[in-house]
């Protein structure tokens, strides 16, 4: 499957902290992205293979409780080349010499996933700039390039 661009709009914003604070600049954002379900996502990954749908999503399942029930434990799993699963929580701050409530002062557990740098770093992506999508009842803002500024796109 190839990679198509990644679709993104120009947005202003008002910067209130940094060297640009108080000064209106550009920002690309992300657009056009899909929601991929679960089961469609399981439908792909049996294509490719010689289990179906039900199957792979019975083993992503499957592997996804039990590392949870292990990292519920007290211990780090290894999560192939998505990255490690580890336990963490919220503690409150107590002062020196008052007695530390477990049950009062660490709260909202959670398995905490540490990204693989590699995974997770996109490579081989190309961008395309689209228009944002008109509210309802709003005015829409003339192009960058329209202006006489750069779409960002010569020499692409």
């Amino acid at each position: 499957m190839a990679n198509k661009p990644l679709q993104f709009v120009l947005m202003e914003r008002k910067m209130n902290v940094g060297p640009q604070a108080g000064k209106t600049v550009q920002v690309a954002h992300p657009t056009g992205r899909h929601h991929i379900d679960f089961r469609s996502f399981c439908e792909r990954v049996a294509k490719s293979t010689t289990f179906n749908r039900q199957e792979v999503e019975a083993v992503l399942n499957y592997a996804t409780e039990i590392a949870r029930d292990i990292v519920a434990n007290g211990d780090i799993v290894e999560f192939g080349d998505l990255g490690t699963l580890t336990p963490s929580f919220k503690s409150k701050v107590v002062p020196k010499g008052e007695t530390f409530n477990v049950q009062k002062h660490i709260e909202k557990p959670v398995v905490r996933l540490n990204p693989s740098k590699k995974y997770f770093t996109l490579t081989d992506v190309s961008y395309e700039q689209t228009e944002p999508k008109v509210k309802k009842g709003t005015k829409p803002t003339p192009k960058p390039n329209e202006e006489g500024g750069s779409s960002g796109n010569e020499g692409l």
